[in-house]
């Protein structure tokens, strides 16, 4: 019944300052880390700067997978910040403004940062690490939880989210 109802909220359309990253979540840390790591899943995420979160499972983190999620979920004109992934070369010549940080030199210059998606993916991570392992078809539920938990911070609303939902 919660997650009929999670999963039927009206899509919101993000607007304004919105920063985009995917991350990789699950498998052995041995060998290759990162991007094309081996036993992972792929989730491409959109954060509202002071707002919500949006995460999608992907099956890979080309420019033909990412921007259609891009398109569908931020208004043109928005201002897209972004790492310095070759995926988001697109957004140069788009409909949006695109900003993009190098980090390999700094993590932040003035507005210009990564930094609110990446809060979501640590506390995503911290928050899943407690189950020691979660099959990848039961994956997606787990991650939209890390969603709904960041988006209905803090733990007060959470319960009256919860409260208010099941007695409807």
């Amino acid at each position: 019944m919660i997650f009929a109802r999670l999963a039927a909220e009206t899509p919101e359309i993000f607007s304004g300052e919105i920063e985009v990253d995917e991350s990789y979540f699950g498998g052995h840390r041995k060998g290759k880390r990162g991007r094309g790591a081996a036993g992972k899943v792929a989730v491409f995420g959109l954060l509202k700067r002071k707002g919500r979160v949006h995460v999608v499972i992907i099956p890979n983190a080309s420019t033909q997978t990412l921007l259609p999620i891009i398109r569908q979920k931020v208004r043109p004109d928005s201002i897209v910040y972004t790492d310095c992934f070759r995926s988001y070369d697109v957004l140069d010549v788009s409909e949006f403004h695109h900003l993009r940080i190098n980090h390999s030199k700094l993590f932040a210059q003035a507005t210009n940062h990564i930094n609110g998606i990446e809060n979501f993916w640590n506390q995503a991570k911290r928050h899943l690490r407690a189950y020691n392992g979660i099959s990848k078809q039961n994956f997606h539920l787990f991650i939209k939880e890390c969603e709904w938990r960041f988006n209905y911070r803090p733990v007060a609303n959470l319960n009256k989210t919860l409260h208010k939902w099941w007695f409807k």
